[in-house]
């Protein structure tokens, strides 16, 4: 039985603030009044609990017991929650239940286990494969092998220490001489780049800082919750975000515990969801954080011929450079082979030990004689096949890991007898083998290595090596089809109205690789990809200084989404782009010449005067540019679905990846305009009218009439809403406008809500619909 979502206080519309020792609770208690007059319900705030001290994000936490005490501890929390309360709005907390850092000084439950081993009462929290490496627990904190740093490593009493590490010592060890004492704890120092290869914990993706939790286990979830559920029923919290649930052995049943733990309160979950992909019906929360939704919006306002053609033209530019023909599912792919192999070898390791553990126990004849490196490579060929982040305990694992993809997978071996290894893993996959608890560890280690290779080769990896439009490259995002149409765009919002009718939606967040505004200037490149193609080559005409044209493309499409910025800004966010496409530096092989390559390019080029001709063509599509950004915000604010604003969002806001986004933003805006106009009437209307968007509201697409109807996009809410947006208005203008295109209105007079003095009956003239902004917000008023 699907247990119900109910929750007493289900928010209207949400506000993401990044907490931060720069930005503590006392900040954002005095944002309380501004934030409050903006019409949202609730504050969503990123972690609160105790994480590394300096920790810019929070997701690093250290003791699940404690709020943080940089930020102002529980008392600054119960302030600004008080403070809320008196002006009408509750709080929603980002938790994080798959990881906790790395970091034994500050993680005592850590502490205690490399101090203490296996038999230490806080052993069950961490995901330690204690029967690899010796027993020991690898810490990958070394700069250079041990020969090269054991005389930086020093015993002090009862700890270790290296340089900034501390570490404690396994009692009675203490005078043992350096290589006896390393060879006597319940851990390991090691050189971090056999992180890679060796490790023997479960990270969060291949960040070996952090360390999976085991909240499978009931006195886990308990110890680790306790907190956060004292401070909902406490009054404190109103509702969650979890992160990142995929990372989770059984996300099924955690999701079920949470539910019965916080008595349905509204919880929705970081879930990525492939094209067409559901969320599993039998979760009991209110919906995802809202990347689909994302995915959707920015869909709409991208030309599917034109994108087409833009693809053409980023082929002509950077061929041979991109990644062998610009293919979408084939740069997929490689990446996946090579996360596999390097980023992701040791979790592809343990995942091939527990396969070959099962075989070689097995009383099922078709399981044994299966070699390790066989199981391996039928494990790899199914993985990068997946096509979605991963099965789940209450779904039909055989529509993820299909028979096709397994069918592709058998052509990797040549003796048909080793092939069958394919079918052995799939099968245990399935559960075809049996439901035993060895059985269950297989599928759920499957499931947490699906799901950390597709975030790491496809947001990671293939965002930053496809590069032919930089909007379409966005978490939830499907660049080899970044389009889509008005009717899917209608589609998916029914959908959601009927089946998840309060999930999250986002536009941007403080994990978008550039924010809404940044990417609706990128989508009209796909309205005139020509112009873009001649605007290219006349700034990279000599050819002088590029490192790689790949490279070059995305440069120039960054400064035209954010125009002109602070140089080191741009050239950030471009090194990072470099390291994770991997194709000719990373974070780990680092090249500095080809680096500096970059640097320099980047500063005499997009940063540099030839800059100033890609901004200047910016400035000629403003007014479009103006479009796509007031459209994007006015469908998100009324589409299906509990709106979430990043902070600063509700005015212009143009920001690239962490950390550019997670700056502290002015309250209020230093600049107010349009968007922050209609961002306060839209949210205003929501808090009047919550019967109007709420659960029991209803969605229905309007279709205008005449020349131009394809680019006007307009729906209705409960009857009693409408809005009207403007689609591909440089295309439009191109055809000559609006001219006749009518929009029928649904019978009554309506108000336009971002001008009062206007009202519409009829068939209204889109024209006129639109003589002052590029968008519309009626109100049924008779």
């Amino acid at each position: 039985m699907t247990p119900e979502r109910s929750d007493p206080a289900v928010p209207t519309a949400t506000y993401r603030l990044q907490l931060q020792p720069e930005f503590p609770f006392a900040a954002a208690e005095a944002a309380v009044p501004y934030l409050a007059s903006l019409g949202v319900s609730h504050l969503h705030l990123s972690p609160v609990l105790e994480a590394v001290p300096g920790s810019a994000h929070g997701y690093d936490v250290v003791d699940h017991a404690r709020v943080r005490e940089e930020l102002g501890g529980e008392e600054g929390l119960r302030a600004l929650a008080r403070t809320a309360r008196e002006h009408g709005l509750g709080l929603v907390v980002d938790i994080v239940p798959n990881h906790m850092a790395m970091a034994p000084r500050h993680n005592r439950a850590l502490w205690e286990v490399l101090r203490e081993g296996p038999k230490s009462p806080y052993a069950r929290w961490f995901d330690i494969d204690w029967e690899a490496q010796g027993g020991q627990v690898l810490l990958p904190v070394l700069g250079h092998p041990l020969g090269s740093e054991i005389e930086h490593l020093k015993v002090d009493g009862k700890l270790l220490r290296y340089y900034d590490h501390v570490f404690p010592l396994r009692a009675g060890t203490e005078e043992l001489p350096l290589p006896q004492l390393l060879d006597a704890q319940w851990y390991r120092p090691v050189w971090w780049r056999l992180a890679r290869t060796e490790l023997n914990y479960r990270r969060f993706f291949s960040i070996s800082e952090l360390i999976g939790v085991r909240v499978e286990d009931p006195e886990v979830f308990e110890a680790t919750h306790a907190k956060i559920l004292a401070l909902l029923h406490e009054g404190v919290i109103d509702g969650l975000r979890i992160d990142h649930p995929d990372g989770l052995a059984d996300p099924d049943a955690y999701l079920l515990r949470l539910h019965e733990a916080t008595g349905g309160r509204w919880t929705v979950v970081e879930k990525i969801l492939s094209d067409g992909e559901p969320l599993p019906a039998s979760w009991p929360v209110a919906g995802t954080t809202g990347y689909d939704a994302l995915r959707h919006v920015d869909g709409l306002f991208a030309d599917p011929a034109g994108a087409g053609e833009l693809l053409g033209q980023y082929r002509r530019f950077a061929a041979p450079q991109t990644d062998r023909g610009g293919d979408w599912e084939a740069t997929v792919r490689r990446a996946a082979y090579k996360v596999l192999t390097h980023e992701l070898a040791t979790e592809t390791d343990r995942l091939t030990r527990v396969a070959s553990r099962l075989c070689a126990l097995s009383p099922e004849p078709a399981l044994r004689d299966r070699a390790p490196w066989a199981l391996r490579t039928a494990l790899q060929e199914l993985l990068v096949r997946l096509e979605v982040y991963r099965p789940y305990a209450s779904g039909d694992a055989a529509r993820i890991v299909t028979e096709e993809a397994a069918a592709e997978a058998r052509l990797a071996f040549v003796v048909p007898e080793e092939a069958g290894a394919v079918d052995v893993v799939r099968d245990l996959v399935l559960g075809r083998y049996g439901d035993g608890p060895a059985f269950v560890e297989f599928q759920a280690r499957f499931a947490q290595t699906s799901s950390a290779l597709r975030a790491k080769s496809v947001e990671d990896t293939a965002f930053y090596r496809y590069v032919p439009l930089l909007s379409a490259t966005e978490v939830g995002g499907n660049p080899g089809r970044p389009a889509v149409l008005p009717e899917d765009f209608h589609a998916y919002c029914a959908r959601v109205q009927r089946d998840w009718p309060v999930s999250g939606t986002v536009v941007s967040t403080h994990d978008t690789k550039r924010s809404a505004d940044v990417r609706a200037a990128l989508a009209v490149l796909t309205e005139c990809p020509q112009r873009w193609a001649d605007v290219l080559a006349e700034v990279t005409r000599t050819g002088e200084g590029v490192p790689d044209a790949q490279l070059a493309w995305a440069a120039w499409q960054t400064v035209f989404g954010l125009g002109r910025a602070d140089a080191e800004r741009v050239q950030e966010a471009l090194l990072k782009h470099v390291r994770e496409a991997g194709l000719y530096t990373s974070w780990t092989e680092q090249e500095p010449a080809y680096e500096e390559a970059v640097a320099a390019f980047v500063a005499a080029g997009p940063c540099g005067a030839p800059g100033g001709q890609v901004t200047a063509f910016r400035s000629l599509l403003e007014p479009h540019i103006h479009a796509n950004l007031l459209g994007t915000a006015l469908v998100h604010l009324t589409m299906p679905g509990v709106p979430d604003l990043y902070q600063g969002t509700e005015s212009e806001y143009r920001a690239l990846v962490d950390p550019d986004n997670r700056r502290p933003v002015p309250f209020p805006p230093e600049h107010p305009g349009a968007k922050e106009s209609l961002t306060r009437a839209a949210l205003g209307l929501r808090a009047r009218r919550p019967d109007v968007f709420g659960d029991s509201a209803t969605y229905a697409p309007l279709a205008a009439e005449g020349p131009a109807a394809a680019h006007c996009v307009a729906f209705t809410r409960s009857g009693a809403v409408l809005t009207a947006v403007t689609r591909l208005s440089l295309r439009l203008a191109e055809a000559g406008g609006w001219r006749d295109t009518l929009l029928p209105l649904p019978p009554g007079r309506w108000a336009d809500v971002l001008a009062p003095e206007r009202e519409f009956t009829g068939h209204a003239r889109v024209a006129e619909l639109f003589e002052g902004l590029p968008v519309a917000l009626l109100e049924r008023v008779g």
